[in-house]
């Protein structure tokens, strides 16, 4: 069958499922194997897992893993279930150790006890190390597929060494240098080393000097350092200095993205979803979405318990009620901006607890500037239509007054207060993420309101008050 025109992934996953239906095999192989592993992983996400295991059964060895490793891990583990132990067994001897890692660690644990069984005893000693580290730690996203070599060698001797050695490794971008008891002492990008004379000893190449993860390092701090130092594999140490693995870039996307979902969902107001959106259960999705609904509404309670112990003053000036939405969303908006913009930079690095002062001061001018360019739209705006309409009565200047003052105070406010939640939460351990806009707007909805009436209690005693 040729495949001369580019397909894209519903037409190829209609002629995948064309040609198993025809059981036409010949064609299937050459179909699948015309396609890149990670297009070809993405079009067998939608057929079942018994057609699955049909074409995995057809596709060449090397290209069967390298689709394998591309499936997410619920394909994966259902694959898994469909082949049989031959396959299966070969399918996790192949594997990269770290995605190896990341599939054993999503299956209970007599299903792994049995899936480790099945690894030869290189493999099984090497699986059985990393699954031994935290969950949630560097230990367990590590690949100990990497080139080492020593400080003495020539640079002829480290090609010829890469050759031999190399086919197989996770990475060839770097190659590690370590002494003869195996501490890590440099590590040199694979172009300085291709460049250089080959008489050159290795030592002659060496800068000493290089990152290093822990291997007890969270995995959000390693892809801080990722994109700090913008690199695309970094080595992993244990507390003495010996070299046991690296990380590379691949895996740090993975963690990047886990993590930027987790915080987009909970600045949304919506407890972290532990799987995908559309296999989340639904009494699952309700409970995550109605836990916070309640604490906001809750929340919310405040503002009409705020605007109670007001209704004297709005009874008098009616005309003040007209304003509260406008009072309380800008305060609001103001707020979400610094909570969404201090949140990130505090994911990225760019910001540290220690900062909380320089911020605040920050936070503090910017919201004064742009209080007061509110401030004096909504004065702007009373004064208008005052002169054309008369809507607010005699009093229209010392109410347009106590609008553009009360902008102020509450978007500075709210500026301040989505700025510091971050580093208040974070004080306590808890995910600075968890200050969601909804739960800041929140916060200056109640005390948006006691800035208005109190502006208005001070500006317009005597004449509406």
């Amino acid at each position: 069958m040729e495949h001369n025109e580019t397909f894209n992934l519903d037409q190829i996953q209609t002629v995948l499922e064309d040609l198993i239906r025809q059981r036409h095999w010949t064609g299937l192989k050459h179909f699948c194997v015309e396609q890149e592993p990670i297009v070809l992983a993405d079009a067998l996400r939608h057929v079942s897992a018994y057609d699955q295991a049909l074409v995995f059964r057809l596709l060449p060895r090397d290209f069967g893993i390298t689709t394998f490793e591309y499936l997410d891990i619920d394909s994966q583990t259902h694959l898994l279930k469909a082949l049989g132990q031959s396959q299966v067994a070969s399918l996790l001897n192949e594997m990269s150790p770290d995605d190896r890692t990341a599939l054993l660690e999503e299956l209970p644990g007599p299903v792994v006890k049995q899936l480790v069984e099945l690894l030869s005893p290189t493999e099984r000693e090497v699986a059985q190390t990393l699954l031994g580290y935290p969950e949630e730690s560097v230990g367990r996203m590590m690949t100990p597929d990497y080139i080492t070599i020593h400080p003495e060698w020539t640079v002829t001797e480290t090609l010829g060494y890469i050759r031999t050695h190399g086919k197989g490794k996770e990475s060839l971008d770097v190659i590690y240098v370590v002494d003869e008891i195996g501490k890590l002492i440099d590590d040199i990008r694979i172009n300085q080393i291709l460049t250089a004379d080959l008489n050159t000893p290795i030592q002659s190449i060496m800068n000493d000097s290089f990152i290093a993860l822990n291997v007890m390092d969270n995995k959000e701090a390693a892809a801080t350092v990722f994109r700090r130092f913008d690199r695309v594999a970094l080595p992993v140490c244990d507390s003495e200095g010996f070299l046991v693995g690296i990380v590379t870039a691949d895996d740090v996307i993975d963690i990047v993205s886990e993590t930027d979902t987790r915080d987009i969902q909970q600045l949304g107001g919506v407890e972290a979803l532990d799987d995908p959106y559309m296999k989340t259960s639904f009494w699952v999705l309700l409970s995550k979405r109605a836990r916070w609904l309640v604490i906001l509404f809750i929340g919310e309670m405040l503002t009409a318990t705020a605007m109670g112990f007001f209704e004297h003053e709005i009874s008098k000036a009616v005309v003040l009620a007209l304003f509260i939405p406008l009072i309380i969303s800008s305060g609001g908006n103001s707020g979400s901006q610094a909570s969404t913009l201090i949140v990130r930079a505090i994911a990225l690095g760019e910001v540290r607890h220690s900062d909380w002062t320089k911020v605040f001061r920050r936070e503090l001018a910017s919201g004064l500037v742009l209080g007061s360019i509110l401030g004096l739209i909504g004065f702007v705006r009373v004064v208008v239509v005052s002169g054309f309409t008369g809507l607010y009565g005699p009093h229209w200047l010392l109410l347009a007054t106590t609008i553009g003052v009360t902008l102020i105070g509450v978007v500075t406010w709210g500026t301040i207060s989505g700025s510091m939640l971050p580093f208040v939460l974070r004080k306590f351990k808890i995910d600075p993420a968890t200050s969601s806009a909804p739960f800041v707007a929140t916060i200056v909805d109640v005390t948006g309101l006691i800035i208005y009436f109190s502006a208005a209690a001070l500006i317009l005693r005597g004449t509406l008050l």
